[in-house]
């Protein structure tokens, strides 16, 4: 016998207009909001950040495992090439379009419903058969990886008290995402097949997604306007706050430094100063987890207001990491060494700048994180093309040069900076 409430669901399922009132219900606030001013539990800080690095994993699962789809799917190396340029520009559409939503409806629900399109996206990719349908699948799977971006702002909303340790703590999930997805993807694609990434990655999601459900707070919204006035005041904020402008530049700037580096550095190390196999090179990896991991710290110091003086520091350790490789090339000491640091002021930097964005306004923080992540990933693939480049032209010594300079003009940015 059909209760009320499951003829209730079984009718926004079927009607025509299901979807459309489901969404509208996202505007309904919960019974059990997250009170302001209560404290954030270590267990609920931890499960967002894993949520956020399982979801974000999945769009550079692929890049390590290329070769491997491109043979079963008889596909070019252009073609299959076109998987990580899919998944990238998914994610990007994600971040502006989606994004800005966690400021106008339920944030708990908006993730829960992205999170099960994710899981089902995933499935079908483990069921694809040619390599049109993986395009559109890496697309999808990016637009719907925009849980991991709409978590951090809302981490930020939910502890004011110990805001930029709590972002950090969230943003070091999303670096381990990203970072071990690498590892991840190869190891499981060595001894069962790429297929079996998408597949556990879906699992993982569906346990997540349900631990999410049960455990994440509710968030009241703020943002009246509908969605178009949404867009419109999102990029007013740019005009609005020199702060983000800043924050957003020097972002631009640290992230296009450390692609370019891994970019780069990939082919360093296979090349005749070390022929180190591919297996190899994925271990320094773990080397980069390790430098995410650290990165929290400085949170607690931009927590007291010291946000200036963390950003001196952190980007002051990003130069560091590059002299040691200019004066010490061939040491592999020295370059694990080097990676560890410039991890750590890569990663530092970016927890400093969203305490600092975080704290311009209450109201702002899925559309503030949209701004700042757009710019942040824009200069990572600038960075990139640099890094590449400078590598055709000059090899690791010129590209080593390009991140330098590019590190003076970080600082140079922080000592300019709004205090």
């Amino acid at each position: 016998m059909l209760t009320n409430g499951r003829v209730k669901l079984m009718w926004l399922r079927c009607h025509p207009k299901g979807l459309a009132l489901l969404l509208r219900r996202m505007n309904t606030p919960h019974k059990n909001h997250h009170q302001e001013g209560d404290p954030l539990r270590t267990g609920t800080i931890l499960l967002m950040a894993v949520a956020a690095g399982i979801t974000v994993a999945n769009i550079y699962y692929n890049q390590p495992i290329l070769k491997e789809m491109a043979i079963s799917l008889h596909a070019s190396d252009v073609e299959i090439g076109r998987v990580s340029m899919f998944a990238q520009l998914g994610y990007g559409l994600g971040m502006f379009f989606l994004i800005p939503m966690g400021d106008m409806v339920n944030r708990k629900k908006l993730i829960l419903l992205l999170m099960v399109l994710l899981a089902v996206s995933l499935v079908l990719m483990v069921l694809s058969k040619g390599v049109f349908f993986v395009w559109v699948l890496s697309l999808l799977i990016g637009i719907c990886s925009a849980p991991a971006q709409i978590i951090l702002p809302m981490a930020a909303s939910l502890d004011k008290v110990n805001r930029g340790k709590t972002v950090g703590i969230v943003f070091s999930g999303i670096l381990v995402g990203i970072l071990g997805s690498r590892v991840i993807s190869g190891f499981i694609t060595d001894w069962l097949g790429w297929r079996y990434v998408y597949g556990i990655s879906a699992v993982m999601v569906v346990v997540i997604t349900v631990l999410l459900r049960l455990y994440l707070p509710d968030v009241k919204h703020k943002f009246t306007g509908n969605y178009i006035a949404l867009l419109k005041s999102t990029l007013l904020l740019v005009r609005e706050h020199r702060i983000l402008r800043e924050s957003a530049i020097l972002g631009a700037f640290t992230f296009g430094i450390f692609c370019s580096f891994w970019t780069t550095v990939t082919f360093y190390l296979s090349g005749p100063a070390f022929n180190f196999h591919a297996d190899t090179i994925g271990l320094f990896g773990l080397v980069a987890i390790g430098g995410a991991l650290v990165a929290p710290y400085f949170g607690k110091l931009a927590d007291k207001g010291n946000t200036r003086t963390s950003l001196m520091m952190t980007v002051g350790l990003i130069i560091f990491s590059l002299i040691l490789l200019k004066v010490f090339p061939l040491s592999i000491i020295v370059m694990v060494l080097a990676i560890f640091v410039l991890d750590i002021g890569v990663q530092a930097t970016q927890i400093t700048n969203f305490a600092r964005i975080y704290s311009l306004d209450e109201n702002s923080h899925s559309r503030l994180n949209t701004i700042y992540m757009t710019t942040y990933f824009i200069g990572g693939g600038i960075g990139t093309f640099f890094g590449l480049l400078c590598w055709k032209l000059g090899g690791w010594e010129l590209s080593t040069w390009q991140m330098l300079v590019w590190s003076f003009i970080a600082l140079a940015i922080v000592f300019f900076s709004k205090k």
